[in-house]
C-alpha cells in the first residue's frame, strides 16, 4: 500500500513538473517570439554653423640670382604683408613668420643644365591663426593691394581654411534630434504595418561631419574632389542607427 502511495506521489511531482517546464518553454518561446520582431530605424540631424577659426596662408617669392639681394628683397615683402595685416585689424599673436625656404636650381640633382634666367628662388610664408574669421573673408579678397606694393603672392599658396571647433557643444542637441527623427520614423512604420512600437532595444551613434555648406551640391555637379574647408559657413550632420521592439 505504501509503495503504491509512493508511486502516485512521485506521478503527481512528475506530472506537475512537466506542466511547470511546459509552462516555462511556452513563455520563453513567447518572450524569443516578440524579442525576435523589431524594426531598424535612421534618424538624422542637420545644422548650418559658421567658422570659428581662420587659418590664412599667404607665401611671397621672389627670384634673384644675387642671395644678397634677394634676402633682402624677401625681408621688404615680409614686412609689407605684416605691415598689411596689422592695418586690417590683426594682432601680433595672430601672425606667424615661417622660415625662408631657398632653392638652388644649380645644386638641383636634375636639370641643372638650364636653370633659365635666374639662379636661386627665395620663399617665404606667413601664417594668420585667428578667431576673427570676418575679417579673414575679409581680407583675404584685397591681396591685390600687395601687388600694387611690389609684393609677389603664389597664387597656389595664398590660401584660407576656415574650420569649425564648437561640435561638443552642439553634440547633444544633433544628437537628441537624431534620435527624435529615428523615432518618427519609426512610428510611420508602424501605422503603416499595423503594429505597436515597443521598448528600445539597441542605439547607434553614428560619426559626425563637418563640411562646406554646398559641398554636396559642389560634388555632385563638378564630379570630381572638392576641399571641404573654403567655405566660411559648414554643414554639421550625424546619423543614428536604431532599434525598437514592435507587437
Amino acid at each position: 500500500m505504501s509503495s503504491k502511495f509512493n508511486s502516485i506521489i512521485v506521478a503527481c511531482i512528475l506530472a506537475v513538473g512537466l506542466i511547470v517546464a511546459g509552462y516555462l518553454i511556452g513563455k520563453s518561446i513567447e518572450r524569443f517570439r516578440l524579442e525576435d520582431r523589431y524594426i531598424s530605424v535612421k534618424g538624422l540631424a542637420e545644422k548650418e554653423v559658421k567658422s570659428d577659426l581662420a587659418i590664412w596662408q599667404i607665401q611671397t617669392k621672389v627670384t634673384t640670382n644675387d642671395m644678397i639681394e634677394g634676402s633682402r628683397h624677401i625681408e621688404e615683402n615680409k614686412s609689407k604683408i605684416i605691415d598689411f595685416l596689422k592695418s586690417n585689424g590683426f594682432a601680433d599673436d595672430e601672425i606667424v613668420v615661417q622660415n625662408s625656404k631657398v632653392t638652388d636650381k644649380l645644386a638641383r640633382d636634375y636639370g641643372s643644365e638650364n636653370i633659365g634666367v635666374f639662379r636661386y628662388i627665395i620663399e617665404n610664408t606667413i601664417q594668420v591663426r585667428t578667431e576673427n574669421v570676418d575679417i579673414v573673408d575679409k581680407v583675404s579678397k584685397q591681396t591685390d593691394k600687395l601687388l600694387k606694393m611690389g609684393v609677389l603672392i603664389t597664387d597656389s599658396y595664398n590660401t584660407v581654411q576656415y574650420l569649425y571647433t564648437g561640435l561638443n557643444s552642439i553634440k547633444p542637441q544633433m544628437l537628441a534630434e537624431a534620435t527624435q527623427n529615428a523615432k518618427k520614423a519609426a512610428e510611420e512604420f508602424t501605422k503603416e504595418s499595423d503594429v505597436k512600437l515597443d521598448k528600445l532595444r539597441k542605439a547607434g551613434q553614428g560619426l559626425f561631419s563637418i563640411v562646406d555648406r554646398d559641398y554636396s551640391i559642389m560634388q555632385a555637379t563638378s564630379g570630381g574632389y572638392y576641399d571641404a574647408v573654403n567655405d566660411l559657413y559648414k554643414n554639421v550632420r550625424v546619423v543614428v542607427s536604431v532599434e525598437y521592439s514592435i507587437k
